[in-house]
């Protein structure tokens, strides 16, 4: 039977992704031969101890499930927007891990990232150096996927796939992704033009999978998260064909929440830093990693309560203060 949520954001491991409804008519895709969803250990940026502790600490908000979960159904990327330090890039890691996506796909976006760089990186010279030294060539050993690409291999399972502050790309890139992300596939022209079957490597490993006549399409549409921190506004197009959570800043009842799953039960000290914390972003920006480095630096220090008081002020600056060594009050 279909399953509701899928996603809990309860963080405990479970295989209900496999229970997803089938999707509707016009977002089914029928890639092949059929992959296996990667291991974690597979890809050593997968288990770096942030991404693995953002995984495990991630706190989701009603309005994040109920939104993942329609995201998930609907096969359509998730927009998430937000101020800094909500949490936005963090709701990939724990939906892959709630879920048994395997390792998240990362793509950081640039004002010079174009869509070409997310499928595939291909180069020509180290090809025409190994022609010239007369050793066997193939145009599939100088090409390996990149994050968008790898996430589009028909895999089993949605690969969960994270385009990381794409309101800071060009103006071309959003309507770029339009086509990739309605269509579920693309083509490599490189092995277009050399026909038949290649192995090819993906994004953060040397696995190789089979990619025939260079083209690739989906079967699982993966789980894309599209960040942004509202520094640009999207085309219509774009937006309609996304899922579009809004993420806010925490109350205080979130903050102790997070606070404990970072650094266990928050004491006095914590929770008065809690407390100035959210007084002091009705006035300007601010980070909840702010607040977490706050308590974890003036509680491990062992300092005397004047010293303690003085550097939790100077870790706690405005994020758009043009003088940040100002005391900040």
């Amino acid at each position: 039977m279909p399953e509701w949520p899928v996603y809990t954001g309860a963080s405990a491991p479970h295989d209900g992704v496999d229970r997803l409804p089938a999707p509707p008519p016009w977002r089914a895709f029928d890639g092949g031969p059929v992959l296996p969803t990667p291991a974690d250990a597979d890809d050593a940026a997968a288990v770096s101890p942030d991404r693995v502790h953002r995984a495990h600490t991630y706190r989701a908000t009603r309005e994040s499930v109920q939104l993942v979960n329609a995201a998930l159904y609907l096969r359509r990327p998730l927009l998430v927007t937000g101020p800094p330090g909500t949490g936005k890039s963090s709701l990939a890691y724990a939906v892959a891990r709630e879920l048994g996506l395997g390792p998240v796909l990362r793509w950081n976006i640039t004002s010079r990232a174009t869509l070409a760089d997310g499928l595939y990186q291909y180069d020509p010279l180290s090809r025409l150096y190994a022609a010239r030294e007369a050793a066997p060539v193939s145009v599939a050993d100088h090409l390996r996927l990149g994050p968008l690409g790898t996430a589009l291999l028909p895999y089993a399972r949605p690969r969960a796939l994270l385009v990381d502050e794409i309101d800071k790309s060009d103006l071309d890139l959003p309507n770029d992704l339009l086509n990739v992300l309605e269509e579920g596939q693309y083509e490599i022209p490189e092995l277009v033009r050399a026909g038949g079957e290649a192995l090819v490597r993906t994004d953060g490993t040397d696995r190789q999978v089979p990619v025939a006549g260079g083209r690739v399409r989906c079967r699982a549409f993966p789980f894309v998260v599209l960040t942004s921190n509202g520094e640009r506004e999207f085309p219509p197009a774009f937006l309609r064909r996304c899922v579009t959570l809004r993420l806010h800043r925490p109350d205080e009842t979130q903050l102790a929440e997070i606070v404990r799953a970072h650094l266990g039960e928050p004491d006095a000290h914590a929770r008065q830093l809690i407390t100035r914390f959210l007084s002091r972003a009705h006035s300007g920006e601010l980070a909840t990693d702010q607040l977490l480095n706050a308590i974890y630096l003036t509680g491990a220090a062992g300092l005397d309560a004047p010293t303690r008081e003085e550097l939790a002020q100077r870790l706690i600056p405005h994020l758009d203060d043009a003088d940040p060594l100002s005391d900040g009050r």
